[in-house]
């Protein structure tokens, strides 16, 4: 089966999704990314399951991530922030070691494209995706710019896919 077929069986259902900011200054009032992926992806049909706002300190990461992965109804998790190289960016340790199948490509993918837009700065970010306890996790960049790339370009124009294909593994 290709993906053609793949995308044919996933349909066009609602998704339900978690949304976490990792950033040690954002407010629900700052946060323009959680602010914009929420009325994106509602806007489009899709549930909010979970908004929340983290520190990035290793902890507070991975227990948003235990938090999110324990609601039965949620399929993916996306996190913005934290991925970088700076030594605050802690959000690409916490989410890999726990990732049981990774996807390479959605980083591979969202550097290449990055590259397009900041040049070679683009290797600067560990954007990563995979599985963890049946759920999507995928975390990206926090610049506004980077989210926007990632939703549209990436998310988007696979989101029913990636959710029929999750909910396969349960």
């Amino acid at each position: 089966m290709g993906a053609e077929t793949h995308r044919a069986l996933a349909g066009r259902g609602a998704v339900t999704l978690g949304i976490v900011t990792v950033s040690d200054t954002r407010t629900p009032e700052t946060d323009e990314n959680g602010s914009w992926l929420r009325q994106t992806f509602e806007a489009l049909g899709h549930r909010i399951a979970a908004y929340r706002i983290v520190r990035d300190e290793p902890e507070q990461v991975s227990a948003v991530l235990e938090e999110l992965v324990g609601i039965p109804k949620l399929q993916i998790a996306l996190f913005n922030g934290g991925t970088g190289i700076a030594p605050r960016d802690t959000t690409y340790d916490v989410i890999a070691r726990k990732l049981e199948k990774t996807l390479s490509g959605f980083g591979e993918l969202f550097r290449m494209l990055s590259y397009q837009q900041v040049g070679a700065a683009a290797m600067l970010s560990r954007a990563t995706a995979g599985v963890y306890r049946g759920k999507l996790i995928i975390s990206m960049p926090g610049s506004p710019k980077a989210v926007k790339l990632a939703v549209e370009s990436l998310i988007l124009p696979e989101l029913n896919h990636l959710a029929w294909e999750i909910a396969r593994q349960a």
